[in-house]
Parts: C-alpha cells; structure tokens; sequence
C-alpha cells in the first residue's frame, strides 16, 4: 500500500533524526569543530544550523511558543546567540559557533526531534496547504515547508556532515 503525504514525511524525518542521531556520539567536540581548509564551515556549524531551523520554524513560526533552544537555555549551555540559527552569518560568525557539550548538544537535539514528530502526528492532509511565513523566504504551503525546509534542507546538511566525517576518516552514517 503506498505511504501517505504524512507518512513520508515522518518516514524521511524519522530516517534523517536517526543518522543524525548516530553521528553526534560517535565524533568528539574537536572533531565536530575542525574546519576543511579553504572557506569551509564546521561539521558542528552544518548540524547546529540545521537542528535550530527545525526548532525554529515547529516552534515559533509554526506554534508561536518559545523553541526547545530558548525553553531548555541551550543558548547559555553552549555560549551560543540566543536567537541565530546561522543564515546570514559572516565566516568568522560561523567560525565561532563551537559545540562544548557532545552530550549536552545530542540531548537538546532530540529534544527538538520529539516536538517535530508531535507535530507532524497530529497534522491531517487537510493542513498541508495552510500557508506559513518563514522569514526571510516568501510565504509557503505546510507541504512545502516540510519537504523543502525541513527535509531536502535537513538531508543537504547530512551530507556536509557525513563528508566531513569522510575528511577525518570516520566514514559514512549509512554504510
């Protein structure tokens, strides 16, 4: 029986959370920090960048209530900008996002993942239409914020993420 709308939408999500899930642990605060030569970002910078937009946008554009980032003070735990999930940042702002706390950082991460999947249990196909505003792109479909912010975005820093694991000789997440 083919998989609904819903349904793979929470398969996709479920399966990026999962490798994401296996990554964090599995490197060191160091190894998340280490930067490629040239202007490359941080593997930490990609996953951090990632993590905070799907809190972002489930939490404040979408509910209007606080972010689990804000809610638990990860931003004091981590020393990091209380607001910023990074777009728009210069090199040497993105530079300066450092994770201090693996553990810290994987349990604020599935924090977010737990209120990402309530929400998309309890939207129904009717919701997927509904317009959102994400600043700073133009207003969009619920569909389309789950598939292209949240998903294809999500799944593009899984890959920064398993090419920098690459570069230190860590391999990949699904092989």
């Amino acid at each position: 029986m083919p998989l609904s709308q819903l349904e793979v939408i929470q398969e996709g999500l479920d399966g990026m959370h999962a490798m994401l899930d296996r990554a964090v642990p599995d490197m060191t605060a160091d190894q998340w920090n280490a930067r490629p030569a040239g202007d490359g970002v941080s593997a930490f910078f990609s996953l951090w960048h990632y993590v905070r937009t799907e809190d972002n946008i489930v939490n404040w554009v979408v509910h209007r209530r606080p972010t689990v980032w804000l809610d638990g003070e990860w931003d004091q735990c981590f020393g990091l900008h209380r607001t910023s999930q990074g777009t728009g940042m210069t090199k040497e702002e993105a530079d300066a996002v450092l994770l201090n706390d693996v553990d810290a950082w994987l349990t604020y991460q599935q924090g977010v993942w737990v209120v990402t999947r309530e929400w998309v249990s309890s939207l129904t196909e009717d919701d997927l239409p509904k317009e959102i505003v994400i600043r700073p792109t133009p207003p969009m479909s619920i569909w389309q914020a789950l598939t292209g912010m949240l998903l294809y975005h999500g799944y593009r820093h899984v890959g920064e993420v398993e090419h920098a694991r690459g570069l230190l000789g860590l391999g990949g997440l699904t092989i």
